[in-house]
């Protein structure tokens, strides 16, 4: 059975900060994982920008988000990403694969930067993959909340299996 997967985008600066404090602020002892992963990927596919210090903001602020992800572990080397591509809205995408190694089923939360010839960050966004059965692999798509153009190269900023 595949797995079902949600795609969200990110970038933004100040503004991406007070979101994403106002997202997840007053979470009480039961919000789970996936609780934390959706609101920071709606707090962060919420604002766009393409100023170079706003996106520097706001992957600094999904990196921190998540951090926030409880019961989350690191697996950026269990998730690869495609070739990326220029849609003709002028945004780029790129396939991402999360291969689950754990033994029951996992969701998986991936912060995709999007860099320019140069390796300088463009753009960035956090994709969801959920429900992974074990031992299985799943994809999403990242894609850039903006018009790209040149020589676009995508990296796995990070990954958290929860």
């Amino acid at each position: 059975m595949a797995a079902r997967h949600r795609t969200r985008w990110a970038t933004g600066g100040a503004a991406l900060a007070l979101a994403l404090s106002a997202a997840l602020t007053g979470c009480s002892d039961d919000y789970s994982p996936s609780d934390a992963a959706s609101k920071a990927e709606s707090a962060v596919g919420s604002i766009a920008s393409g100023a170079s210090e706003a996106v520097e903001s706001a992957t600094a602020e999904a990196g921190r988000r998540l951090d926030d992800i409880q019961d989350g572990i690191d697996v950026k080397g269990d998730v690869r990403i495609g070739t990326p591509v220029a849609g003709s809205d002028g945004r780029v995408r790129a396939e991402v694969t999360a291969r689950n190694t754990d033994d029951s089923t996992r969701s998986f939360a991936v912060q995709v930067d999007f860099k320019d010839s140069g390796g300088g960050l463009v753009d960035t966004a956090i994709v969801t993959v959920d429900h992974v059965q074990a031992g299985e692999s799943a994809t999403a798509t990242a894609r850039s909340t903006h018009d790209l153009s040149g020589d676009v190269r995508t990296d796995v900023a990070r990954a958290v299996r929860y």
